[in-house]
This record gives structure tokens, sequence and C-alpha cells, in this order.
């Protein structure tokens, strides 16, 4: 019984150990200006201790996000022009993804790999599906295998019209 109750002590005292080394930030930090001007103000935000966590979640998953794809972005659509895994499939990837850009000149295509031997030709960065529909109809009449794939996609630019 003791060894029971030691045992869960060790492994609790590591978990604690674990939790409180996770990384964490309040919405405080996020707004620290350098004393560049002696005249500005001070910001002091009263709020929710709970509203730091989720920031603190939020920013730890698109840092996990951005290790895993080594990009920024965010969640969304594309549209999935070819895919295979055969002896030939480099070559033909390139060659699908080439035949797009002479067809659909103003749309992004991005060549993928997927071990262990998947080539990948997905195109646009939509941010919803519904917007990646309208596209999809047109395309898929050149390409008929096409298909609509949840993707991690550039952020949009929200200069243009």
């Amino acid at each position: 019984m003791i060894r029971k109750l030691f045992l869960f002590l060790i492994i609790l005292g590591f978990s604690t150990g674990y939790v409180s080394a996770q990384f964490f930030v309040r919405t405080s930090d996020l707004f620290q200006k350098s004393d560049e001007n002696s005249h500005a103000g001070h910001l002091n935000i009263i709020q929710n201790p709970e509203i730091d966590t989720m920031i603190s979640r939020y920013i730890l998953v698109n840092k996990n996000l951005k290790e895993k794809n080594s990009y920024y972005g965010m969640e969304g659509c594309r549209i999935q022009i070819y895919s295979s895994s055969n002896r030939n499939a480099k070559v033909e990837s390139r060659n699908a993804r080439a035949e797009f850009f002479n067809k659909f000149p103003d749309i992004t295509s991005y060549e993928l790999f997927e071990g262990p031997a998947w080539y990948k030709i997905r195109a646009g960065d939509f941010r919803t599906k519904t917007e990646a529909t309208r596209l999809f109809l047109i395309i898929s009449k050149e390409f008929p295998d096409a298909y609509l794939v949840h993707d991690f996609i550039n952020f949009p630019d929200l200069n243009t019209k």
C-alpha cells in the first residue's frame, strides 16, 4: 500500500512539473512597448484569467503548426488535381502542374511530396469550402480526377480586392 502511495506521489510530482513548464502568455505581455517614448501612456487590462489561458493555447497550437509545416498559414481548402505513388509519379506530377499552369495561370499551384512516395499537386488558397467550390467546378471539367481537400493554406492577401 505504501509503495502504491509513493509511486502515485512521484507520478503526481512529475506531472505537475511538466504542466508548470509549459508555455504561458499573459495578454498584458502581448501589448508591451519599449520605453522609447517617455510620454506614452500605460495600458491596464482587466479581464478574466481564463482568457489568458485561451490565448496561450492558441499561440501554442499555431507555434506547433508552424513547426510541423515549416511555414505560417491557416486552415483552409485546396483543390487536389493530381496524386500518385507509381514509379513515374514525380515526372507525371510536374507534367500535371505544367498543364494546370497553362490552363489556369492565375491560380497558384503547389507541389507536395508525402512519404514514402506520394506526389501531389494542389491548387488555390481558399478559406472555406464554399470559396473553393466555384473554382472546383471549373477545374473539374479539365481535370476530372480533381477533388477538394482540407489543407494548411497561406494567409490571404487582404490588400487586393
